[in-house]
């Protein structure tokens, strides 16, 4: 049997899959940003019971592994409602929960970082509850949750990497494919770890430079 030599394509093939990666990583990060923030107001005004199931769902998704989650969706699921779930709608579902989880304990621990005397003395000139929320917890939030975000982001980037074993066909997986038809793994895990490495500097860069910035044109400088 005659192995293929690892060319210049093969590396077009690794950026392909790199973009599903990155694909399914905008679109699950964004979901998860807007749940784990939707959670976390939730948790702020202490609905009952929600509150209390918002927390342990969280606890659950936090201190479980992605892998675990990803097989519970994609085999679970189909097996217990008898429901057809496709390897790319297993995995945004997954990772969407897993950055919520995480997201929302980035926001309730900037939330609480400040103090509640700014909040009662808001109150007393006449704020509404969302007013309070818009002007005085979300901008102070912000400045504390985006340093540990980026970090949350880089780290759900190579997450990603997982998703090939429910078959989506992502770097990880054209790496694997690669792999068997070169026989030359040094040099194709050493292009799909390039490339991974890339990737999350990029995330890592952007994400400095919007903290930056934030922290530039906020009246909160500094914090």
């Amino acid at each position: 049997m005659r192995f293929a030599d690892f060319t210049a394509f093969d590396l077009v093939l690794l950026a392909q899959g790199l973009g599903v990666n990155i694909a399914l990583f905008l679109a699950t990060s964004l979901i998860g940003l807007v749940i784990g923030i939707a959670w976390a107001i939730v948790r702020y005004y202490r609905v009952p019971v929600l509150s209390e199931v918002i927390t342990f769902v969280s606890e659950l998704l936090k201190n479980s592994p992605v892998l675990v989650q990803l097989f519970l969706v994609f085999f679970g699921l189909p097996g217990l409602f008898h429901i057809r779930v496709t390897p790319v709608t297993a995995a945004t579902i997954t990772l969407s929960a897993n950055t919520a989880a995480f997201i929302y304990v980035i926001a309730v621990s900037a939330i609480e970082s400040i103090g509640r005397d700014q909040i009662e003395a808001a109150r007393v000139f006449g704020l509404t509850r969302w007013q309070v929320l818009r002007h005085v917890l979300a901008p102070q939030a912000a400045a504390f949750a985006v340093g540990p975000l980026i970090a949350l982001l880089v780290n759900q980037l190579q997450v990603t990497s997982l998703i090939s074993v429910i078959g989506v066909v992502d770097l990880t997986k054209i790496g694997n494919i690669l792999n068997m038809r070169t026989l030359k793994p040094f040099v194709v895990w050493t292009a799909v770890g390039l490339l991974y490495y890339a990737a999350a500097k990029l995330v890592a860069l952007l994400g400095t430079r919007f903290e930056n910035r934030l922290r530039a044109h906020s009246a909160w400088r500094g914090l």
